[in-house]
């Protein structure tokens, strides 16, 4: 595939998936394509499964074909060998496209790797990413084979079934047969994937939502933070998602959005603490100083 022909198809797809409606007429100009090879196009899409559709207005929007997948980059997966020919495509662009640059980075993030070449070389990880997103989609129970919990410290096999993908494909939500409720299971912690026979309790599937930091439950509080640049940095490398949420105003950096604990988005803060100024979040300030007085009795001793 020539390198022109990357780069329209990686900005059809930014145009089906943005924010703005186009029509076939206003694609084709500004991509400087026929209605024939548009239609081509989004037939590669299509095959790749994905949804065009035709709206209303006469204009085209990609969408998943999973009611259950929240956004498009639920949808976006790779198998090792496709992350790969990914990859290649990518590493093809000439090293002055805006596009390169932002294509790596938003592919490290889906996988939580620092670049997209670490994530081929875990190979199991997309082994356990693909084995889960079959059990999702065929409806399958499925054992996590060593998973290593981190309450316990032990490293036992669960099985469950597995229903939905948090962001970036970080966890995995799934209904526990055993404890008969719903967990969070991370993909990192999963040893291996062993697939079984179909949803015994899909009734008891519950929606989870989970914040940016990783944590689990209905939201608490709103919060708003004022970060360094080097606070900035650190926050969207340890939390990819929040890449997205975080904003410039003047010369500030901000993150702003709801939390589900005061866990996840504390400890970010607290190792952070001089990097880091709370702007709104009123229950986060009172957990870090109930925290703040506990470290400070502990490590007095």
């Amino acid at each position: 595939m020539d390198q022109p022909k990357i780069e329209r198809m990686l900005r059809l797809m930014q145009m089906l998936s943005g924010n703005i409606n186009y029509t076939l007429d206003e694609m084709a100009g500004k991509l400087e394509l026929s209605r024939r090879s548009l239609f081509r196009y989004i037939d590669t899409f299509k095959n790749a499964g994905f949804v065009v559709q035709r709206l209303s207005d006469g204009s085209y929007k990609m969408t998943t074909y999973n009611k259950e997948l929240a956004d498009l980059s639920q949808l976006v997966y790779f198998s090792e060998e496709e992350a790969i020919v990914v990859s290649h495509l990518i590493e093809n662009l000439d090293a002055a496209n805006a596009l390169k640059a932002g294509l790596k980075q938003k592919l490290a993030a889906v996988y939580d790797s620092t670049s997209i070449s670490d994530f081929i070389e875990v190979k199991d990880k997309s082994e356990i990413v693909e084995s889960l997103a079959n059990a999702v989609r065929g409806k399958r129970q499925a054992i996590l084979k060593g998973y290593a919990s981190a309450h316990s410290g032990e490293t036992k096999d669960y099985i469950v079934e597995p229903y939905k993908f948090t962001k970036g494909f970080v966890d995995i939500i799934a209904y526990d047969t055993a404890a008969g409720i719903n967990k969070v299971f991370k993909i990192s912690r999963v040893g291996a994937v062993k697939m079984l026979e179909g949803w015994e309790f899909e009734d008891r599937h519950e929606e989870k939502i989970i914040d940016s930091f990783r944590m689990s439950g209905s939201p608490v509080e709103h919060v708003r933070l004022r970060l360094s640049l080097r606070a900035k940095n650190l926050l969207t490398e340890e939390f990819p998602v929040t890449g997205t949420e975080v904003y410039q105003n003047k010369r500030n950096w901000y993150w702003e959005g709801d939390v589900n604990s005061m866990e996840g988005i504390g400890r970010f803060v607290i190792g952070l603490s001089e990097d880091v100024v709370i702007e709104e979040g009123s229950l986060l300030k009172a957990w870090l100083v109930e925290k703040g007085s506990f470290i400070q009795k502990k490590f007095k001793k």
